[in-house]
């Protein structure tokens, strides 16, 4: 790595913490990656640090860091922890899947904030953070990414643009809006937020005695492990799109203007002059699962016939209930009639996925998103080259390969400033 520029992207995501380093061109040096413990606390905050931290140990002790140029921190979307005057941790932090635990404070921001607003609902960051400055002691707060930032660098730390929305950060107008302050949080005790990507300041001699970093490389501004997994595809222009086949099924695009319609839980992320607009439907991988193991679809993938469709109308959901593209709580899934045949049965489910997903992708269309011109795909079921047929199918735009796998090397061409090139 001596002599040539890298950058390094480090991701805090829900099971551990992994660090990569690319080179000028984008290309992977190295990464490492360590796990959270089973029966770790995730909202102590020591446990993220002990992951990202020992994440560049290993890093350093494989491969020297005198060529790195900057880094920069993604992680889980909405969690929030509470720092005292010298800036320590105040408790637990609350987790981004953990809801505001005062309905009085959720009822405050849902009066106070517009009615688009990512900062709305139980699940509102902006609800979690008021709840943590009502702790003895706790002065300010700060996200997740932020804080693991400030921890290498030995400063307050910032924040960026898309770890701030739901905690109500107005992306557009780049500032925190004066109603955070009626809804019952001090905006003095938020921390200052920058773009993704943008250079905030030198590393200086901390994060040098500590991890063998160079002091005059710089901290660039992060963002949440959803949007650096995304950047990690090499997805760069308005219409690229990337589908998570993971247990439920996550639609995200780039677009040219900002989406928002609560009602099916869109919202979008600033990225440079583009917008990462998506949803998420309940249909996935965890219906394919409920019916076959690993050995059933080993056994039965070669038997699928792409070309020829089972004409089976299926709308996979493990209960009723749907968000996106279909907003309806009461949604009825629809698995009859089941053929005796299991390869057809699970033909007529991957079939009934890649309709929803064909359905999702419209729906943002309608919404007012650029139209799909190319598909990459993350997730266990981006190996099934036969899905993969099925659904390039329904969708009629190239599927291209994603160029990384893991939210770190998205973060990473932040530092780079190759998050919006291909």
């Amino acid at each position: 790595m001596t002599g040539t520029p890298v950058a390094l992207g480090i991701d805090v995501g829900t099971s551990g913490a992994r660090v990569a380093a690319l080179d000028a061109a984008g290309d992977m040096v190295a990464s490492e990656a360590l796990r959270f413990a089973p029966d770790a606390d995730l909202a102590e905050p020591d446990v993220w640090w002990q992951a990202a931290s020992g994440c560049l140990d290993r890093l350093r002790a494989a491969l020297p860091l005198d060529a790195v140029t900057g880094l920069a921190v993604d992680g889980t979307s909405g969690t929030v922890l509470g720092l005292d005057a010298a800036g320590m941790p105040v408790g637990p932090a609350i987790m981004y899947n953990v809801p505001c635990p005062d309905a009085a404070i959720v009822a405050a921001v849902d009066a106070a904030a517009p009615a688009d607003s990512p900062a709305r609902g139980a699940n509102s960051a902006l609800a979690r953070a008021i709840a943590l400055m009502r702790r003895p002691g706790v002065v300010r707060v700060l996200h997740q990414a932020d804080w693991i930032a400030a921890k290498i660098v030995g400063f307050e730390g910032v924040s960026d643009a898309n770890n701030a929305l739901k905690t109500g950060y107005d992306p557009i107008a780049e500032a925190w809006p004066a109603w955070i302050a009626d809804a019952g949080m001090p905006i003095a005790a938020l921390p200052p937020v920058v773009a993704p990507g943008r250079p905030v300041r030198r590393l200086g001699p901390a994060a040098g005695e500590r991890f063998g970093l160079p002091p005059d490389a710089r901290l660039h501004g992060g963002t949440t492990d959803g949007c650096a997994s995304f950047l990690a595809t090499g997805a760069s222009a308005p219409g690229d799109a990337v589908t998570a086949l993971g247990s439920t099924l996550v639609l995200k695009l780039f677009s040219d203007r900002p989406i928002s319609a609560p009602q099916f839980g869109i919202y979008s992320h600033r990225m440079g002059d583009l917008w990462l607009v998506g949803g998420a439907s309940n249909t996935g991988g965890a219906v394919l699962r409920h019916f076959f193991d690993d050995d059933d679809l080993a056994r039965l993938t070669p038997l699928l016939a792409p070309d020829r469709p089972t004409g089976l109308d299926y709308y996979p959901l493990l209960k009723p209930g749907e968000r996106f593209p279909v907003n309806d709580p009461a949604f009825a899934p629809r698995l009859t009639p089941r053929p005796e045949n299991d390869a057809v049965f699970l033909q007529g489910l991957l079939e009934g996925i890649a309709q929803v997903e064909a359905m999702g992708y419209r729906k943002l269309d309608d919404l007012g998103a650029p139209p799909l011109r190319s598909v990459r795909t993350v997730g266990g079921g981006a190996v099934n080259t036969a899905w993969s047929d099925i659904r390039q199918t329904r969708l009629g735009v190239p599927f291209l390969p994603a160029r990384a796998p893991d939210a770190a090397a998205g973060t990473a061409r932040l530092v780079l400033g190759k998050s919006l090139l291909p």
